[in-house]
């Protein structure tokens, strides 16, 4: 089992700047890392359907539909377009990538940033952190 620290992780935000579907061939789309990230997390998860029928000594279940959501904590840096991209509502198409680009697996998807919190303390930095509910699939593959 191959294992990983976590330095390594890029989280790259994909801008639509043709106006077209992302998988149309002729896409003129371009991504954007997003600065100053100090963690993130994947989360998919599947509903149930309790299946039990009279009789049964035991409950059983069906797998529904599947829901994901990631998370990003960052250093806020008001300079950087792909934070800026993050506002509430915004939708967002997302690539991450947990051991760098071309290495490991990466995670795709879209969805619509759910929260947004920038955080200030007088003896510490500025933080932000983002919520996005995918819309569909978190699709894993190869990066």
């Amino acid at each position: 089992m191959a294992i990983a620290t976590g330095n390594s992780g890029i989280v790259k935000l994909v801008t639509d700047t043709d106006g077209k579907a992302s998988n149309d061939g002729t896409n003129a789309d371009t991504s954007a890392t997003v600065a100053e990230v100090r963690s993130f997390t994947i989360n998919e998860e599947a509903g149930t359907v309790d299946s039990t029928s009279m009789g049964s000594t035991s409950r059983s279940y069906l797998a529904t539909q599947k829901t994901g959501s990631v998370s990003l904590e960052c250093y806020w840096d008001s300079t950087d377009a792909a934070q800026d991209d993050l506002d509430v509502s915004s939708a967002i198409e997302f690539e991450i990538y947990p051991n760098g680009v071309g290495t490991g697996k990466k995670y795709t998807g879209v969805g619509f940033v759910t929260n947004k919190s920038i955080s200030v303390s007088f003896d510490g930095m500025v933080e932000a952190s983002f919520e996005i509910q995918a819309n569909g699939d978190i699709i894993e593959s190869a990066a």
